[in-house]
């Protein structure tokens, strides 16, 4: 179940309150046999981070909420004493999304036991960014505007201050960070912003209409990170990975599109992508250093060579 402590943030920090509530619950029912109201209600004070009682209302705010979100219904069984249960288990084996958020979100052992080793299961945090992540993910279901103050990475962050308005379309995670994608009205434009940014925020009462034809998977679907530039066309990109990093390259692959064209076992591997050349791309070939080199396209190839002169550069100055 969720629980434990990351570099001396909570585990339950990392995530909403509301969407903490939501995993915990689906998680225990789906561990456990039928429970009773009462029963659920014991094993939620028994978490260190409950902030009170379960009361009988938010319970059966919180079913309606996993039903909303996960597509899973909560049922109750009057015939074996009113107990409580996973009805449709089986929706979360063709739901990416639920299933990566209950196999991060939670942990399929007892929580005392977890608790007992949180100094020795260290988890991956999103540190920062979650404060508006409920208001934005209510304004998402409600198609509701959302007026930001928000600050630009940029020196000079004084003049970078704006007030926008965003019709908030989809969230994504990268890098222990959340981004927000959205309609940008001052610039009439997608663009994407991200949570630690965000100075305040304020759901409106204006809506508006998703676009039909809006896919999320679809407009990320071309590039590795965030970044998103619909003029750059779909490139062939190919490179060779040396020693171990081809394994690191095979699982999990760099881009879905990923495809091993050539290899010599214990020496290299060489892959090719059919994706868009950005800069979050460029900052995961740099990352993996001499273990990796582009073989194509040229311009990619030359561009990694410039950012790898220019760290030679800096680290030449007096």
């Amino acid at each position: 179940m969720p629980a434990g402590m990351t570099g001396g943030l909570s585990f339950y920090n990392m995530i909403s309150k509301t969407y903490y509530r939501y995993i915990w619950l689906l998680n225990l029912l789906l561990e456990s046999d039928p429970l009773t109201f009462d029963e659920i209600c014991m094993m939620w004070e028994m978490n260190p981070s409950a902030d009170g009682p379960l009361p009988i209302r938010t319970f059966h705010e919180h079913r309606k909420g996993i039903k909303e979100m996960f597509g899973v219904d909560i049922e109750c069984d009057r015939s074996k004493g009113n107990v409580y249960y996973v009805k449709n288990p089986e929706v979360l084996e063709k739901m990416k999304l639920e299933k990566w958020l209950l196999r991060n979100y939670s942990i399929p052992q007892d929580f005392v036991t977890f608790n007992a080793m949180k100094n020795r299961i260290l988890l991956e945090e999103i540190p920062i960014g979650t404060a508006y992540l409920d208001s934005i993910i209510d304004a998402m279901k409600c198609n509701m505007e959302l007026l930001i103050e928000y600050q630009r990475y940029e020196y000079g962050q004084d003049t970078h201050r704006q007030t926008i308005h965003m019709q908030p379309y989809a969230l994504k995670v990268y890098n222990r960070r959340w981004y927000l994608l959205g309609f940008l009205k001052e610039q009439e434009a997608l663009r994407i912003i991200s949570l630690d940014r965000i100075i305040d925020l304020q759901v409106l009462k204006t809506t508006f209409e998703l676009p039909s034809n809006f896919n999320a998977r679809k407009y990320f679907a071309d590039v590795v990170g965030i970044f998103v530039n619909e003029n750059l066309p779909v490139s062939k990109v190919k490179i060779r990975a040396y020693g171990v990093q081809a394994e690191y390259l095979r699982s999990p692959p760099l881009h879905k599109t990923q495809s091993e064209v050539r290899s010599k076992h214990g020496e290299f591997a060489e892959f090719t992508y059919r994706l868009c050349v950005t800069p979050d791309l460029v900052s995961q070939l740099l990352a993996m250093g001499d273990k990796v080199e582009v073989l194509e396209p040229e311009t990619l190839r030359e561009r990694i060579k410039e950012q790898l002169q220019s760290i030679l550069n800096r680290y030449g100055k007096e």
